[in-house]
């Protein structure tokens, strides 16, 4: 991910625990012995495929410095289009939906989704499901870290199973839309390093979606909304699978690849 130079910035800024600002400012620095040694382990584990975020433990999301592991997918800028869904929406509607939306991210990972809405809506309920343990401590790490362990809840769980009807306002999720028909035209460090269930939902990539457009349906609240990331190769099939849905949308990020798709529960 990345040019070489800013991976290599990145590793350097990792090892010397400092800013890009610093890096600049002191071209004449020259590394200790033991730097150039951490240096070089970094480079040699970079040079292999791992994702640099990996390497470092951190990636920035939402002007959010996140905690990574190979346990939980990177967070990217393209998800940041989902926060921005979501913020539109509650600006528009709040006052259909009250001072205090009940959120709930599902498959939360390192937590990127959760955290941000939670920083950005503090009269916000938040809530964060996800299945695997590992990511499970990431997105508890990622609260604690950032002064929001007590405004999300982090539920353990396989989608939404478990919660009650009409539990919330908005369902929000970047759940894994990969088609393991679309693999080799996947980043070999992707399909190689981050966590294969949390990039692949099986052979056509709406498996996942298919199972979380009916329980989202289920607890949403009359009118609440579902917000998901996608890819364009999904995108139709998203759209379908949302048919019964009322004001259903593709938002299009700055390349014109469709990113969003959202849809407000019907009243029956």
């Amino acid at each position: 991910m990345g040019s070489p130079r800013l991976n290599a910035e990145i590793l350097l800024m990792f090892v010397l625990n400092c800013d890009r600002a610093y890096l600049y400012a002191h071209p004449e620095r020259n590394l200790t012995a033991v730097e150039q040694a951490r240096y070089n382990e970094a480079l040699a584990h970079r040079a292999l495929g791992n994702p640099a975020q990996y390497i470092t433990g951190h990636q920035e999301f939402w002007g959010m410095d996140l905690i990574v592991s190979p346990a939980v997918l990177i967070p990217r800028p393209e998800t940041e289009h989902v926060i921005e869904t979501v913020l539109g929406k509650i600006d528009t509607r709040a006052s259909l939906l009250g001072p205090a939306p009940k959120i709930v991210d599902v498959g939360t990972g390192s937590g990127c989704i959760a955290l941000a809405l939670a920083k950005e809506l503090p009269e916000a309920e938040v809530h964060a499901t996800e299945i695997s343990l590992e990511a499970l401590e990431i997105a508890r790490a990622n609260a604690a870290r950032h002064q929001l362990a007590h405004r999300i809840r982090i539920h353990h769980t396989d989608l939404l199973d478990g919660f009650p009807t009409g539990s919330f306002d908005f369902v929000v999720s970047n759940p894994p839309y990969v088609g393991e028909s679309e693999e080799d035209q996947v980043q070999l460090e992707v399909r190689k390093f981050e966590p294969r269930g949390a990039v692949f939902a099986g052979k056509t990539g709406l498996e996942v979606i298919s199972r979380l457009v009916p329980q989202a349906s289920s607890v949403l609240n009359p009118r609440g909304w579902l917000v998901i990331e996608v890819s364009g190769t999904i995108a139709a099939g998203v759209a379908k699978l949302l048919s019964d849905w009322d004001e259903v949308a593709l938002i299009k990020d700055l390349q014109g690849i469709a990113r969003v798709a959202t849809g407000r529960k019907r009243l029956q």
